[in-house]
């Protein structure tokens, strides 16, 4: 699932060739990412002008002169801009949104491509409630704010993966944070030393800003919206790893599952 890096990236590249454009027409045609009545969402964009696009933990709003448009691309959605709405190499039977824009520039086609279509596409008035239930933006919080958070009887992998505790840090960049700071992913969160907290802290921030330095990581078939792959994934130094030798030590990294979720980790350079 595409992380805040990955989505910041997406944002990035989309955004400036959508600021200030006016939505022409809206077509969808999955009821999974656009449940409910597809042809009332479709009139309610139509004639919208797109005010700013901006990312939230994971989501990717659009401002629109009236309402906001949230997308959350779910597993395997992108946004992917386009010259015309029947780009051969785009267009297909996993693209399901198009957004034919304004003729005052290029590009004047943006899609929604999702293949295993777990992504939502929704409009609302404001923000939408699933927005504004999410936590505190990792690279925003400050070290006090963030050891008070963790004052919780919580595996500490767990914790990271809830995003009304932080807002976009998901599987890859846990673990990575996590074997930065040198904490296991078992530990309980109320537990660690002040010192340790403010590892965690430092390295959840340093490695989503080298990742979105370099555009994400792409492990699957996550692109940019100008089709383009990250590079952070030659950087993981726990993620995806199981087996291999750790960077550091040489112990062979490991996997469990937390929160139901694969898990990796250097059982010598990370404690409880």
């Amino acid at each position: 699932m595409p992380e805040l890096p990955e989505v910041e990236t997406v944002v990035r590249s989309v955004a400036p060739h959508l600021a200030g454009r006016r939505i022409v027409e809206a077509r969808f045609d999955s009821r999974f990412v656009t449940p409910g009545n597809r042809k009332r969402l479709a009139g309610r964009l139509a004639g919208r002008t797109i005010e700013s696009i901006q990312r939230r933990g994971k989501f990717i709003q659009v401002t629109l002169d009236q309402g906001v448009l949230t997308i959350h691309l779910g597993m395997t959605g992108s946004l992917r801009v386009s010259a015309t709405a029947d780009a051969p190499a785009l267009t297909g039977v996993h693209t399901h949104g198009m957004f034919t824009l304004d003729a005052t520039r290029e590009p004047g086609v943006l899609l929604y491509i999702d293949p295993r279509q777990f992504g939502r596409i929704e409009w609302t008035p404001s923000v939408s409630p699933r927005v504004a239930r999410l936590g505190p933006e990792p690279l925003e919080i400050t070290l006090e704010e963030f050891v008070g958070r963790l004052r919780r009887r919580a595996r500490v992998k767990a914790l990271l993966l809830n995003q009304s505790f932080l807002a976009g840090v998901g599987n890859i960049y846990a673990d990575e944070s996590l074997f930065a700071a040198g904490i296991h992913p078992l530990a309980i969160a109320a537990r660690l030393k002040p010192e340790r907290a403010e590892r965690l802290h430092c390295a959840i921030q340093e490695i989503l800003r080298a990742a979105i330095a370099s555009g994400g990581s792409s492990i699957s078939d996550y692109v940019d919206a100008l089709g383009e792959r990250g590079w952070f994934q030659v950087e993981h130094r726990a993620y995806g790893r199981e087996g291999e030798p750790c960077k550091v030590c040489g112990t062979p990294i490991k996997k469990i599952l937390v929160a139901q979720r694969g898990t990796h980790f250097c059982p010598k350079c990370q404690r409880r």
